[in-house]
């Protein structure tokens, strides 16, 4: 971390301090259930609270669904960080995150990638999908029944009339990560994933970035779940603070929340 960026961190946990105070300072790890997409930014915001405040925070990175539902079964975390909104609905519905602390914190763009050693020119519009492929290429995405990524990528694809050729030519994986997996070791020639991921993988190239008119907004709320410890509190206010907001947008993602 840089020495303007701890300056950062330092002054904007002073101004959270009231809410964390020395015992929760002194708690044990704090627990996040994170999409999978987050991993990487999210653990460097982790660690930037965590040099500043001596707090650990403990990430498990999966599919929103999957986290959602351990949530559900009785896991124990204290902040839930999806990548959309409706399975931050799904749990509030059931009361298990605390309403009042809901934020809409990120967003992202879906971008189409090959590997990149592919021949494959840039598309110039998502109506070419079915043609690059070819005749047996099949395209990874998250699985469109459960995983946000593969939700946007479903209606994207349905919106340049491409779904129904190629709803049997998916290959559905638990995450975005392991979609872009896939692209990268070349076991598909085609796949769908956030353009966050692609921006971390050098093994894929984008040739198409999907227009957000083409798929619902791209969002990411986070929130403390109903079990939360006090100490939760000030990491969530650290989620929406500057040094943070820093840290998402060098990733790629855009950023929706209101720094503090």
């Amino acid at each position: 971390m840089s020495l303007h960026l701890a300056r950062t961190v330092l002054v904007t946990l002073v101004l959270i301090a009231p809410m964390a105070g020395a015992a929760e300072r002194k708690s044990d790890a704090l627990t996040v259930f994170a999409a999978a997409s987050l991993t990487g930014s999210l653990q460097r915001v982790a660690d930037a609270y965590t040099q500043a405040t001596g707090v650990q925070v403990k990430l498990a990175f999966a599919s929103s669904s999957v986290i959602a539902k351990q949530i559900e079964v009785g896991a124990r975390a204290d902040l839930f960080f999806s990548a959309d909104q409706e399975w931050m609905d799904y749990l509030q519905e059931q009361a298990l995150i605390e309403a009042s602390t809901r934020t809409e914190l990120l967003g992202n763009r879906l971008a189409l990638v090959a590997p990149n050693d592919s021949s494959l020119s840039k598309l110039r519009s998502g109506e070419e999908i079915v043609k690059a492929l070819g005749a047996n290429g099949r395209l990874a995405t998250g699985d469109p029944d459960s995983v946000p990524a593969g939700r946007y990528a479903k209606a994207a694809l349905m919106s340049f009339n491409q779904w129904t050729q190629l709803e049997r030519r998916l290959v559905r994986t638990e995450n975005v990560r392991v979609a872009l997996m896939y692209v990268a070791r070349g076991e598909v020639p085609l796949g769908i994933v956030y353009e966050t991921d692609a921006s971390v993988e050098p093994k894929v190239r984008i040739v198409y970035v999907f227009p957000d008119s083409s798929h619902p907004a791209i969002s990411y709320p986070v929130a403390l779940t109903a079990t939360a410890r006090p100490g939760a509190h000030a990491f969530l206010e650290f989620l929406q603070s500057d040094p943070a907001r820093k840290i998402f947008t060098a990733a790629g993602f855009r950023w929706l929340g209101t720094s503090r």
